[in-house]
């Protein structure tokens, strides 16, 4: 016996709402860029800066010292960088560190929606004066 056309383009219909309705049901706890946690960005991480053909690597773990903050490391052979950071309603902020002594540049940036807190993009503004912004985007290695 051969389906109906009818019985078939019900089941069509059934399955697009569905699909339609996983698209615009509410993202799942703790994903919303306010909801991200100091814990979520822990790991490895890609960072691009806009001028440069090279990505940097980023390591975050939880700050020994401080709770709820970040403590880690950026990197791009040779050089290694100490880095603080926090994360507060989806605001992104990391303080670089050339000597472990002075803030040698600010990173301010926010969680992209829908991602789940897994990429951050914003600005990098290097502590010498008269420098322009840099953008930058962080993509975490869980991504891939």
């Amino acid at each position: 016996m051969k389906p109906s056309r009818t019985w078939a383009c019900w089941i069509t219909g059934v399955c697009l709402a569905s699909l339609s309705a996983c698209s615009t049901a509410p993202s799942a706890s703790g994903c919303a860029a306010e909801d991200i946690s100091p814990e979520q960005l822990v790991g490895t991480w890609r960072v691009t800066l806009a001028g440069q053909s090279m990505p940097w690597t980023l390591l975050m773990r939880p700050h020994p010292e401080h709770e709820g903050s970040l403590r880690g490391a950026l990197m791009q052979n040779p050089q290694h960088f100490a880095v603080v950071a926090d994360i507060e309603d989806g605001e992104f902020t990391m303080e670089e560190s050339h000597d472990g002594q002075r803030i040698a540049a600010t990173w301010l940036g926010q969680v992209q929606a829908g991602s789940c807190g897994q990429i951050i993009t914003g600005e990098r503004q290097d502590g010498a004066a008269g420098q322009a912004p840099q953008r930058f985007e962080m993509r975490s290695d869980r991504l891939r």
